[in-house]
């Protein structure tokens, strides 16, 4: 039996193929690094932290990555609503990844 991976990237179902599309795009990956830094945080202060992106976009990338279990959103009814934004599990076990891809990056420049 041949390993899944051998096949890759001319397979049909590539993983890391997957992988860059659930976290691909010029934004989802700075969100989750906000959110990691900063913890649960609310849209206005996600938007500062990211220095140029429109509100369709980051309103479209949350909406992505919380469709796809990178982030929770928690809506409190208060006047007005508040709502925070925040990492699950399956976007800290990716931290450690972004991390090591980081440093080859830094290494590569």
């Amino acid at each position: 039996m041949k390993d899944v991976h051998s096949q890759c990237p001319c397979m049909e179902r590539c993983p890391l193929n997957r992988a860059m599309e659930l976290i691909g795009g010029k934004w989802k990956i700075q969100i989750i690094c906000s959110l990691n830094s900063n913890g649960k945080t609310r849209y206005n202060a996600i938007k500062g932290n990211l220095d140029g992106v429109s509100n369709n976009i980051l309103a479209k990338a949350l909406k992505e990555l919380e469709r796809d279990g990178f982030v929770t959103r928690t809506e409190y009814m208060e006047v007005p609503i508040r709502v925070e934004y925040d990492l699950t599990i399956k976007s800290k076990r990716l931290m450690p990844i972004l991390e090591a891809l980081s440093d080859w990056g830094e290494e590569n420049i």
